[in-house]
């Protein structure tokens, strides 16, 4: 009887061991790249670190320095603000509008779709440098066209600080077309068909089952958008800092290409490293507030088993 026992701790004891073997080697990752450098980011936003002098402790004088005397942070933090109010709405209705497109059932739609999601996987550099020639104020192809159209004074794209945002925005669509647009889709074909042909029994139209059947049950992929939208928003940085030559601007400052200056070319690591925790915090609270509001508009189709 002990013996049976004692065989019985051991498989439960193995069963509860095996899996925490299996992900040791994603835990040891974690704690490596991901933990610990985040705790020594924190410790060194409390100091001044500059690889060239012993590091010194100064407290909260990085922030302080931050809040009270630092416009550059608060410009960066103000065109990473208007890119994330301006690009969300547009990317999430663009790429929803590309995923209603593509899910039409016509003849090649297989093939459209591959071709759409092809320029998806360029890298940013070669995506910015692209754009850069497209765009161009003097001779690019957008303003050439828009000059025989009768603007006189097409917009200086890259170069105007009004105008930088919106421009940056408009090469971010070059991916929501593609990845964006293939999430939704699959969104949209786990909606079950027979829901769209009850409704079409009872009589609703296209406007009314996009808005009381395929909106509502597309809540978990709008939110997932959402998500992913927003920290995209805040970690915009290769297309930026490629088109801006490396020097930001007044435009084109993003809070990470901001961040990059002071670490990498001023040398200030430690301010860096504060910059980094405020964007973080920042994040935090953003993601925080939609996980706790999501109750009120995501819908799943399981809620009422």
């Amino acid at each position: 009887m002990t013996s049976t026992t004692q065989t019985r701790r051991d498989v439960r004891l193995r069963r509860a061991i095996t899996p925490w073997l299996y992900l040791l080697p994603w835990l040891v990752g974690a704690v490596l790249f991901t933990v610990g450098p985040a705790l020594l980011g924190l410790v060194m936003s409390f100091s001044n670190w500059n690889l060239l002098f012993p590091v010194s402790w100064v407290g909260l004088d990085n922030y302080e320095e931050m809040i009270t005397d630092d416009y550059r942070f608060w410009m960066s933090l103000r065109i990473t603000g208007f890119y994330l109010i301006l690009s969300v709405p547009v990317y999430l209705v663009v790429g929803l509008s590309a995923a209603l497109l593509l899910n039409q059932r016509v003849w090649g739609i297989r093939m459209f779709r591959t071709i759409l999601f092809l320029p998806s996987v360029l890298s940013g550099v070669a995506v910015a440098v692209l754009w850069m020639l497209l765009l161009s104020g003097e001779n690019g192809a957008v303003n050439t066209v828009l000059r025989n159209l009768g603007v006189e004074n097409p917009p200086q794209w890259f170069t105007d600080p009004s105008w930088a945002v919106p421009a940056i925005v408009i090469v971010g669509l070059w991916g929501v077309l593609g990845s964006g647009a293939i999430i939704y889709l699959a969104g949209l074909q786990n909606i079950s068909p027979a829901m769209y042909e009850a409704a079409m029994i009872d009589g609703a139209g296209a406007w009314r089952r996009f808005r009381s059947i395929t909106i509502p049950l597309l809540t978990p992929t709008l939110f997932f958008m959402l998500l992913i939208s927003i920290i995209g928003a805040f970690q915009v940085f290769d297309t930026a800092f490629t088109i801006s030559g490396g020097r930001g601007g007044d435009g084109l400052r993003f809070y990470l290409i901001y961040l990059w200056e002071a670490g990498f070319r001023d040398g200030r690591l430690g301010y860096a490293a504060a910059l980094s925790m405020v964007l973080f915090l920042i994040g935090t609270v953003i993601v925080l507030i939609l996980l706790k509001t999501q109750d009120r508009w995501v819908h799943y189709e399981d809620e009422g088993a």
